[in-house]
């Protein structure tokens, strides 16, 4: 088949216009100019196409060619990607580094995974095998935490022919050959391609019932995530939205982390490339990289190539769990994403909606979302995606168009707060404006791991958070003595919640990862100091007895001087507070 070739007849920025592209299809990837840059077709009218090329265009004449690939723009799955970093279009800059210097050459066509790296199979069918489209018939040992199955390719499926002898190849070695029903033979490698803006299939798509334990106190027990779950992260400027991805990525317990430093700054980026290596899996004392794969596309970065990342990403994340492993996708930031889209749409003068964004901006943030789940592979294994998408508006403005309508696509949302960033209160999530959906849709799961239901203890903890907040308002007004002794121990034990229980050190080793069970425990203790100092109001007890500074002390303090593998000591600090009350109840009562 011979390639269509178009000719340039207008460039602006990443957007060039061609004629004589009749033949051309939507979303095909196509070669721009002499330097061979590589691109996309967003539009086809009639004798004239437009081209949003991912590559810079400076030096990119009129009259150059267009040329056709027959194909969309795809990615390339197989071993490798691991322990790896890329750009928006899957291009490894290291290895860019290596051969090209610290800055990325114009024309250096879409190179991906090495395809020189020699890799052990280990084949689990034999030839004579039927095997189906999405089936897993080898393993290679890709990192010493992960081990890469291969997947038959979509659309295969019949008798295995022919089977490579077990031992090194690389990614573009035919190692299984399959003769469908037509008696049509298919050649096998250990790679696959699939365009980036096609949702890999799925045998179903199953109930979401399970928690992802990130071991952050807020997290798991007041603004759960599911696994296979969405979940957003809004914040201005210096509210930690990097370094809560950080914790979850580090502690949650997803199998592979997918990465994408969208539209970021570029020493953000760089603490990011550079911190990553160097962390270490707490569950295994391995290098997290050897789970993690990180795509950086900066801000000085191809803008067109910011806005693909976010799908490079997303592919990256389904191949993955379609091997029967729970993925969490951390996109930094899909605000940055979202401007990509905005000044694309500006240079194809489309008209703009609120704010400048596109109309369409809605739905492209729902159909990545919309990728998140817990799923049947079609291999018959569990495996999920779980979508945590951090959100920069200008001036912390939760009104402004990305998070609003993000808000309507996830069912997390985990708003931070610029005043609890400032006073040192990490992660800086506001326990009045965030909420989670999943809730009651993992209630089984915390009966299973707690034996007990959560849910009453939740919401009482968070309805003192409320009436706090309430009160205060009136403590502005009038001050704090004019309230009764009830509502003053509202306001005392609520900072045992927020100091004790919601603020968490991550530098901190018993403090930056906290077991499931501790969480419970500490928040009963926190409920048991309630009960008991309301009880001791009630009976006409002094508040300033009441609240004793040394045991309050305590139970802020537990979150250190606990292990997390002694959690039977806090039953100790229960007896202190038992005892206290105690004493102090048959003091008055004389």
């Amino acid at each position: 088949m011979s390639k269509l070739i178009g000719e340039i007849q207008m460039i602006n920025g990443p957007v060039i216009l061609g004629k004589n592209m009749t033949g051309f299809k939507m979303r095909e990837m196509v070669m721009v100019g002499t330097k061979k840059l590589i691109g996309e077709v967003i539009a086809v009218d009639g004798d004239f196409g437009t081209v949003q090329v991912y590559e810079e265009t400076e030096g990119v004449k009129r009259g150059e060619e267009i040329i056709s690939t027959g194909k969309p723009l795809s990615l390339k799955l197989g071993p490798g990607m691991l322990s790896n970093m890329f750009d928006g279009i899957q291009r490894p800059l290291k290895r860019i580094r290596d051969e090209h210097g610290s800055f990325i050459p114009e024309g250096i066509g879409l190179i991906s995974i090495d395809e020189e790296a020699l890799w052990e199979v280990e084949f689990t069918v034999a030839v004579g095998d039927y095997v189906k489209q999405g089936h897993i018939f080898g393993k290679v040992e890709e990192t010493p935490l992960i081990t890469h199955k291969l997947l038959v390719p979509i659309g295969v499926e019949g008798k295995i022919s022919w089977l490579a002898a077990p031992g090194k190849y690389n990614i573009n070695h035919v190692v299984m050959k399959v003769k469908d029903l037509k008696g049509e033979e298919h050649e096998v490698m250990m790679h696959q391609e699939w365009p980036v803006r096609v949702q890999r299939p799925v045998d179903e798509r199953l109930q979401i019932d399970k928690l992802l334990i990130t071991g952050q106190r807020v997290l798991d027990i007041f603004f759960p995530i599911a696994k296979g779950g969405t979940a957003a992260i809004p914040g201005g400027f210096g509210t930690g939205k990097t370094m809560t991805q950080h914790q979850l990525a580090k502690w949650s317990d997803a199998d592979i982390i997918v990465y994408v430093g969208c539209g970021e700054r570029g020493n953000e980026m760089t603490e990011v490339l550079e911190d990553f290596p160097k962390l270490i899996d707490p569950k295994s004392d391995r290098p997290i990289m050897e789970r993690t794969v990180l795509i950086a596309n900066t801000s000085n970065m191809p803008v067109a190539a910011r806005e693909a990342s976010i799908y490079t990403g997303i592919t990256m994340a389904e191949y993955f769990r379609d091997m029967g492993y729970n993925v969490a996708i951390m996109a930094d930031s899909t605000s940055r994403w979202a401007e990509a889209l905005r000044e694309i749409s500006g240079r194809l003068e489309e008209m703009p909606a609120e704010e400048g964004y596109p109309a369409y901006l809605p739905s492209r943030l729902a159909q990545f979302y919309e990728r998140a789940g817990y799923v049947k592979t079609l291999s018959g294994e569990e495996g999920s995606v779980t979508i945590i998408g951090a959100v920069s508006p200008a001036g912390g403005d939760f009104s402004e168009p990305v998070t609003e309508n993000t808000k309507r696509f996830v069912n997390v949302f985990l708003g931070l707060d610029r005043e609890l960033a400032y006073s040192r209160h990490y992660p800086a999530i506001n326990w009045l404006t965030s909420y989670s959906g999943y809730s009651d849709m993992i209630k089984k799961f915390y009966e299973k791991e707690l034996n007990e239901d959560i849910e009453g203890i939740r919401s009482r903890m968070l309805n003192l958070l409320y009436d706090e907040s309430r009160l205060l308002e009136i403590v502005l007004l009038v001050g704090e003595d004019v309230l009764p002794d009830d509502q003053r121990l509202i306001l005392e034990v609520a900072k045992v919640i927020k100091i004790g229980f919601l603020q968490q050190n991550a530098f901190h080793k018993e403090d930056t990862f906290v077991p499931l069970k501790k969480q419970l425990e500490m928040l009963k203790t926190i409920e048991l100091l309630y009960n008991r100092g309301l009880q001791a109001v009630k009976k006409g007890i002094p508040i300033s007895r009441v609240r004793n500074a040394e045991l309050y002390e305590e139970v802020i303090k537990m979150k250190y001087s606990i292990p997390n593998e002694e959690i039977e000591k806090i039953q100790g600090l229960n007896t202190m507070i038992n005892e206290f009350y105690n004493q102090l109840e048959s003091e008055y009562s004389k």
